[in-house]
């Protein structure tokens, strides 16, 4: 019989968490879903994209859980003095004026630091079409997360979700 990893739990906690504010409450709207197996190096990852339910002025959000071979293996072989555990991380995505670049990815990074206290600021990447004239960049604002999460984590992805919901509503 099949005995689901860390990965493949904290995947379903996820999805369930997600899918019952999309279909249920409302709140979001999934827009994209991806569960990736690279073979090339054994590794894993799963991401859900969503918006507010409203709209939400082109800003998305995105959760990503990734696992590796060790972490697998750890948890699979239950390698002595290993912890399974997978990496997260949560993307938002919007787009930003050129001539108010600097402010705006300064209030982005104000924003994130009064919802979540993060131990490390988000990293901003922003991209730009050569030649397009819209004078717009997307900016992709990325919150890592130092601390591996694991099962133990499981009551806290509600909370998680919900601190996303809440950046969603300020950045929109």
């Amino acid at each position: 019989m099949f005995d689901p990893t860390v990965f493949d739990n904290l995947k379903v906690a996820f999805e369930n968490e997600l899918y019952d504010l999309d279909n249920l409450d409302r709140i979001i709207a999934i827009t994209g879903r991806k569960d990736v197996l690279d073979m090339a190096v054994m590794s894993r990852e799963f991401s859900l994209s969503f918006r507010l339910a409203g709209g939400g002025d082109g800003v998305s959000a995105e959760v990503v859980l990734d696992t590796s071979l060790r972490d697998l293996s750890a948890e699979i072989l239950e390698l002595q003095g290993e912890k399974a555990a997978c990496g997260l991380a949560i993307r938002f995505h919007t787009e930003v004026e050129t001539e108010e670049l600097d402010v705006r990815c300064r209030e982005i990074e104000r924003c994130i630091a009064d919802i979540w206290l993060p131990e490390e600021p988000p990293v901003q990447t922003l991209s730009r079409v050569f030649g397009d004239a819209g004078g717009r960049y997307r900016n992709q604002v990325e919150l890592r997360f130092r601390r591996r999460i694991g099962e133990e984590q499981m009551e806290d992805i509600p909370e998680l979700i919900d601190h996303a919901v809440r950046t969603l509503e300020a950045l929109a």
